[in-house]
């Protein structure tokens, strides 16, 4: 026989309407929770104020009040020390505190003209004269940093080639123990010199094609490269960086060439990878290339489906990632630089927002998305499948950013220009 317990007896006693009353209090109060962490959500998820999905402020530089737009503008990381260079100076920052740690300034009145966009080692390469943002003979004196306390290692009287600030920029490269200068002040065309970065002691003088004039300059790991005007057309050149000895010279575009005079930029070194803008029913596109200059993958930057490419462009991994205006929509996309094609994109908000710093590493491409009305996010995506992996609210305005520099546990963001903070620090909260 079963033995009834006297509990058993009262649950099977307990009227029916009871039990449902009792059942539809919990669902009354689960839905109540659900509004409220809704409601939550809504109001603080936005603003940075939720828990595992805010980026709160850790430090932040002073702001430039004297920086001119058109600056020269270049920052790095160098272990614990971020350093930017602008017309005025050179400055470290602690990475972990934001205080300043050095300082150099030119002689005299000159002015810092252009610098290396890159840095090996602790090394860069900067230029400086007098006058020299209307003077296009200026920026005649070319001097190595060392970025761990702001030392100048040595100056020469190098002037790079170009007039304006950016056509500078590209006549200075650093990589392999190398400072690269585009020359300018010996007779006839500029010629592509080689230096000890840490010394200044000449390397070599790399011997162009005749009828050739170098218009930029970039280190890969072996390789010197170097874009050249050739008669009509433009052409890449590779230079060993033991001796300057021509390694192999290709047309930028086999079929029908690139006219001299068009924009030609390094986008990436490993793999090669240029950036060329011809204008108005010319090549428009970002050219690989391989081993030894083998012409490879081609990347319309406007294109079916993926809208026209602008300024922020990275490449990590084998992909070029960049930010495009899709139409209506902004748009993260990525590209395969061994075919060419499409991996994947993902639509980053309407007019209503800004989209900015782009940056790739680590698997991992991330971007900020600002909005005056709707506050600013962080967005990572994967990038082999371009898969979301975090979006994170800024409980700060993030401000216009350049670049985001991944520091331990923190994102520093990179600024240029007037009346903005160099650098700011968030940390995940």
């Amino acid at each position: 026989m079963t033995e009834t317990t006297n509990g058993d007896a009262a649950e099977r006693s307990r009227p029916q309407g009871a039990r449902r009353s009792w059942l539809g209090g919990l669902i009354a109060v689960a839905v109540v929770l659900a509004i409220v962490v809704g409601l939550g959500w809504a109001f603080l998820g936005t603003s940075g104020y939720w828990p595992g999905s805010s980026l709160t402020t850790a430090w932040e530089t002073p702001g430039d009040s004297r920086a001119p737009e058109d600056g020269t503008h270049q920052a790095w990381i160098v272990d614990d020390t971020l350093v930017r260079t602008r017309h005025d100076a050179v400055t470290g920052f602690d990475a972990g505190t934001g205080k300043k740690v050095w300082e150099f300034v030119p002689p005299g009145r000159t002015e810092i003209c252009a610098a290396s966009t890159t840095a090996d080692g602790a090394h860069v390469l900067i230029a400086y004269d007098e006058n020299t943002r209307s003077a296009a003979e200026g920026c005649a004196t070319v001097a190595a940093l060392d970025l761990a306390d702001g030392r100048e290692l040595w100056r020469t009287a190098l002037a790079p080639a170009g007039g304006d600030t950016a056509d500078r920029v590209r006549a200075l490269a650093v990589g392999s123990g190398l400072g690269v200068v585009l020359d300018a002040t010996g007779k006839g065309a500029p010629a592509v010199r080689a230096v000890d970065l840490r010394t200044g002691s000449p390397r070599w003088t790399a011997a162009v094609q005749e009828g050739c004039t170098p218009d930029g300059t970039a280190t890969a790991p072996r390789e010197v490269l170097a874009v050249l005007a050739c008669g009509e057309e433009m052409r890449l050149a590779a230079f060993d960086p033991a001796d300057g000895r021509q390694l192999w010279i290709t047309p930028l575009d086999a079929r029908r060439g690139v006219a001299a005079g068009a924009s030609v930029t390094f986008t990436a070194t490993e793999p090669v990878v240029l950036r060329v803008d011809e204008g108005d029913r010319g090549v428009d596109a970002f050219l690989t290339f391989g081993p030894g200059g083998r012409p490879g993958a081609r990347i319309q930057a406007t294109g079916d489906g993926h809208g026209s490419i602008g300024s922020h462009v990275t490449v990590s991994d084998g992909r070029l990632f960049a930010l495009t205006d899709g139409g209506k929509w902004g748009l993260l996309v990525a590209f395969d630089l061994t075919t060419g094609g499409r991996l994947w994109k993902e639509a980053l908000g309407g007019a209503a927002y800004v989209v900015q710093g782009l940056h790739a590493q680590d698997g991992l491409v991330t971007a900020v998305k600002g909005s005056t009305r709707y506050g600013d996010s962080l967005y990572a995506y994967d990038a082999a499948t371009g898969d979301e992996e975090e979006h994170r609210a800024f409980r700060d305005d993030a401000g216009s950013v350049d670049d985001l520099i991944p520091y331990k546990d923190r994102l520093i963001a990179v600024r240029s220009g007037s009346h903005v903070r160099p650098f700011t620090a968030f940390e995940r909260w």
